[in-house]
C-alpha cells in the first residue's frame, strides 16, 4: 500500500484530465471551444457557444469525474479517495493530451466534493447559485463559494477533507486571477454572454 496514494493520485489525474467541454462541443460540430471567450474547456465557456444543453452536460460530466474518483479509489482505503480526488482536480486543471491547459477546475471540485462531503456540497451550490442569480458572474460565484466551503468542512467534516478542499479552494482563486482583475475592472463577462 506504500504506492496506493501515488497510484490512486495518478488514477485520479487521468480520469480528470478527460477534456469533457472539448471533445463535447466537437462532437456537436461547434468547433474548438479554446478559441471563445475564456478559451477554457468547462461548462461556463461551452455555455458561451450558446447551446445550454451540452453548457449543462460539461457540468455534470466533469463533476462525475471528481465524484467517480473518489469513490473509486475509495473502496480500498479511505484516503486514497482524497489523493484521486486531488488528482481528478490537477488533471481537469493540467491535462496532458491538452499541453496542460485545461479549465479552472470548478465542476470537478464540486463532483470531488459531493462525495466526500454531500452537504457541503448543497451548501457549495446554494451559494453559487445565489451569487450567480443576484451578480450574473459565474467566476464571483465560484470565488464565494470555494471561499465558503472550506469553512464549512472545518465545522462539518474531518480535518483531512478540510485540509484538502482548503489547498484546492486556493488552486481555484489562483486559477480565477485574470477573472478577479476584470472583476474589479468592471469588465467581467455575464453569464450568458457569448463569446
Amino acid at each position: 500500500m506504500a504506492y496506493g496514494p501515488v497510484l490512486a493520485l495518478v488514477f485520479g489525474y487521468l480520469l480528470g484530465s478527460i477534456p469533457f467541454g472539448l471533445l463535447i462541443t466537437g462532437a456537436a460540430g461547434l468547433g474548438d471551444v479554446r478559441k471563445i471567450g475564456s478559451g477554457n474547456i468547462g461548462a461556463t465557456n461551452v455555455l458561451r457557444t450558446g447551446n445550454k444543453g451540452l453548457a449543462a452536460a460539461t457540468l455534470v460530466l466533469d463533476a462525475l469525474k471528481g465524484t467517480a474518483a473518489v469513490l473509486i479509489a475509495g473502496r480500498f482505503a479511505p484516503e486514497l479517495g482524497l489523493w484521486a480526488g486531488l488528482g481528478a482536480f490537477l488533471g481537469h486543471l493540467f491535462p496532458v493530451w491538452l499541453g496542460f491547459k485545461g479549465g479552472k477546475g470548478v465542476a470537478t471540485y464540486l463532483g470531488v466534493l459531493i462525495a466526500l462531503a454531500w452537504q457541503v456540497a448543497l451548501i457549495f451550490a446554494v451559494v453559487w447559485l445565489a451569487i450567480a442569480l443576484l451578480a450574473r458572474y459565474s467566476s464571483l460565484a465560484a470565488l464565494t463559494a470555494a471561499i465558503v466551503v472550506p469553512i464549512a468542512l472545518y465545522f462539518l467534516s474531518t480535518p483531512q477533507i478540510a485540509g484538502l478542499l482548503a489547498v484546492m479552494s486556493l488552486i481555484v482563486i489562483i486559477k480565477h486571477r485574470a477573472n478577479i482583475s476584470r472583476l474589479l475592472a468592471g469588465t467581467e463577462g455575464k453569464i450568458g454572454a457569448k463569446g
